[in-house]
């Protein structure tokens, strides 16, 4: 079993994340992106979307799609539960990490490859479009922010899929050169938080 990583990309990053918290080790095998090495015949037949992560299993068969390759980990070592354990637990967890994957995480990658000169050369920029998911911005961190106060935690008491998502997130919007606003402070604390445990070093 290996794990084709994208090295600081936020996907690979995320499941780096998801296998630190489990205690688990893979062997990374890397790939570069900025040589379009995702493009190349071997990779686009383990992923012909030429995405990354990319999870090897030992018989050959590839799985890609981040949360795909959680749940694959998730199943096989249940402890910690990152997904919940309860119905309930399970239902505002996926409610949480798509609310932070479909609006927020989307946004802020959006701006980052539409507008970030090193994306230049892998994407077909279109300005406008980063402007208006910037713009977009200040309305989910303010709903974020009043959500968070009073809770440790993305999607309740107990730290999920959705903080991993939600961390990648937050510290992908240094290279996209997004602030989160100095007066939410709920937001702020919670991204420290969670800069605070060992596996954010992932």
């Amino acid at each position: 079993m290996k794990l084709l990583d994208g090295g600081r990309a936020p996907n690979p990053r995320r499941v780096r994340i998801f296998l630190a918290e489990k205690g688990l080790e893979i062997p990374l095998e890397p790939v570069d992106i900025g040589k379009k090495e995702h493009y190349s015949l071997d990779f686009l037949r383990l992923n012909p979307m030429r995405r990354l992560p990319v999870l090897v299993l030992d018989d050959g068969t590839a799985l890609s799609e981040t949360m795909a390759i959680c749940r694959y980990f998730e199943a096989l070592h249940p402890d910690p539960a990152l997904f919940g354990k309860t119905a309930l637990e399970q239902a505002q967890v996926e409610m949480w990490n798509r609310r932070i994957e479909l609006d927020l995480y989307a946004l802020v990658a959006a701006i980052f490859r539409h507008s970030h000169p090193a994306m230049a050369e892998l994407e077909n920029q279109v300005p406008e479009w980063a402007t208006a998911c910037r713009e977009r911005l200040p309305e989910l961190f303010a709903f974020l922010d009043r959500e968070m106060r009073g809770r440790e935690f993305i999607a309740g008491d107990s730290f999920s899929v959705a903080d991993i998502t939600a961390l990648v997130t937050f510290d992908f919007m240094k290279p996209a050169k997004v602030d989160i606003p100095e007066d939410f402070a709920a937001l702020r604390d919670w991204h420290a938080r969670l800069k605070a445990r060992p596996s954010a070093s992932a």
